[in-house]
């Protein structure tokens, strides 16, 4: 064998060996993303200063050891859920009318019984001190989702809402919260929450606070967001002093109910956001773990982006003579009001592209920039790229402390940092209005 054939012997060795590395480097990594989202669901995460429990997780289940109560529906506190009383404009309204209007919202509705579509918010029939913050904050009209979703949700029926990200779920089902709570007894000391809203991630359940903040504190609404990767102690706290709603992603919540800080006992509206979502991310146990806790005649309002057979036969067990509500397709599909370019491009070439098309980007007035990235150590590297090249590039993702992660998304909305480098934690959900 000659010289040149042995030296070609080594450089492919050299070649195998470097793949090697590059394949067990992304299986590492793969790994790590899949221990975060574990701790996550688990409601670890000590982030921030003292969030984590300080015990064991390893082979523990969720909620392991929160017992399913026996729920004796003729000794539970009887309480109202029904309050809608329709504006006779909508009563009488002539059924094509209504049909006509559905239609034009590309509206389908399944269930008996269905209300009719409100077309206005005097019409939904909320009382003044809601129609107050509603005009205080210029809203025109309500979006197709909450037309047809407020008369049911005052109604007291459960349902389930399907619409894309964005059509205003968050009011459909925050508003009738509101009505709910106040026509509620007290709470009394170590009562629970009576609204419990279950978001999949903390930017979520953190916008979803704002909402609450904005329409409750008028009526004394008192509201805590519950989410791990933030210290313990303050969340605690606002659970014992009482509070009328809570906001949480499921892994700290079933912490905190193993932990009695908290219970359901009180809880008669119960909301599971971005239900798609937080099944995606295996969040399916301690779902089923929390909705054991809650009486079983409460009320139960379902909102997803899609209509998986996971989030059909959770709606099927969990929901009672529900009425579903699509706005627009039941298929995940590309939003028709955005210009959608795929290039499909090889692995060397990505960071190239994104140069140009970070230029072409940053020379537009409106120029905020989202950026997907698989995983964590891939943004870090990205953004450090970005940041040396000069571009006002910063970046979130599950490694990222609460605190760092809230100046991220702050830097995004008031652009300072209009570039923003993430993995799928920012997939959902955000609000980053054009400045």
């Amino acid at each position: 064998m000659g010289r040149s054939e042995r030296r070609s012997d080594r450089d492919r060795d050299r070649d195998r060996d470097r793949d090697s590395y590059r394949d067990r480097d992304r299986r590492r990594e793969r790994s790590r993303s899949r221990d975060h989202y574990r701790d996550d669901r688990r409601g670890g995460g000590g982030g921030g200063g003292g969030g984590g429990s300080g015990r064991s997780l390893k082979g523990r289940q969720p909620g392991g050891s929160l017992r399913k109560p026996h729920w004796d529906l003729s000794r539970l506190q009887p309480f109202t859920k029904d309050f809608y009383v329709p504006h006779p404009d909508v009563a009488n309204k002539p059924q094509h009318e209504v049909e006509e209007y559905r239609s034009s919202k590309e509206i389908t509705l399944k269930g008996r019984s269905i209300p009719n579509p409100v077309r206005t918010f005097d019409e939904a029939g909320f009382p003044d001190y809601v129609m107050k913050e509603i005009r205080k904050l210029g809203f025109k009209e309500p979006t197709a989702i909450q037309a047809q979703g407020w008369p049911i949700a005052l109604s007291g029926r459960d349902m389930v809402g399907i619409a894309q990200t964005g059509s205003g779920k968050t009011l459909s089902y925050t508003l009738p919260a509101i009505v709910h709570i106040n026509n509620q007894s007290r709470l009394a000391r170590g009562d629970g929450p009576i609204a419990l809203i279950l978001a999949p991630t903390r930017e979520l359940a953190q916008q979803i606070q704002q909402v609450a903040n904005d329409f409750g504190a008028s009526s004394q609404i008192k509201n805590t967001c519950i989410f791990g990767g933030a210290p313990k102690g303050p969340q605690a706290r606002d659970l014992e002093r009482g509070v009328e709603i809570v906001i949480a992603t499921p892994g700290r919540l079933i912490d905190f109910l193993e932990s009695g800080k908290t219970n359901l006992k009180r809880c008669t509206y119960l909301v599971l956001d971005e239900a798609d979502r937080m099944l995606d991310m295996g969040f399916e146990p301690q779902i089923r773990k929390i909705i054991e806790q809650i009486r079983p005649d409460r009320q139960t309002l379902m909102w997803s982006a899609t209509w998986p057979k996971e989030v059909r036969n959770l709606a099927e067990e969990f929901l009672k003579d529900y009425i579903q509500i699509n706005v627009g397709s039941l298929q995940l599909s590309a939003n028709h009001n955005i210009l959608q370019i795929i290039d499909v491009c090889q692995e060397y070439e990505k960071e190239q592209k994104l140069s140009t098309l970070l230029k072409e980007i940053m020379a537009e007035k409106e120029n905020k920039s989202i950026v997907f990235i698989e995983t964590k150590r891939r943004v870090d590297e990205i953004t450090r790229k970005m940041r040396r090249d000069g571009w006002p590039a910063a970046c979130i993702h599950g490694d990222k402390s609460q605190p760092e992660r809230d100046w991220v998304l702050q830097e995004f909305r008031s652009g300072k940092s209009p570039i923003l480098v993430a993995t799928d934690v920012a997939a959902r959900g955000l609000e980053a209005q054009a400045r």
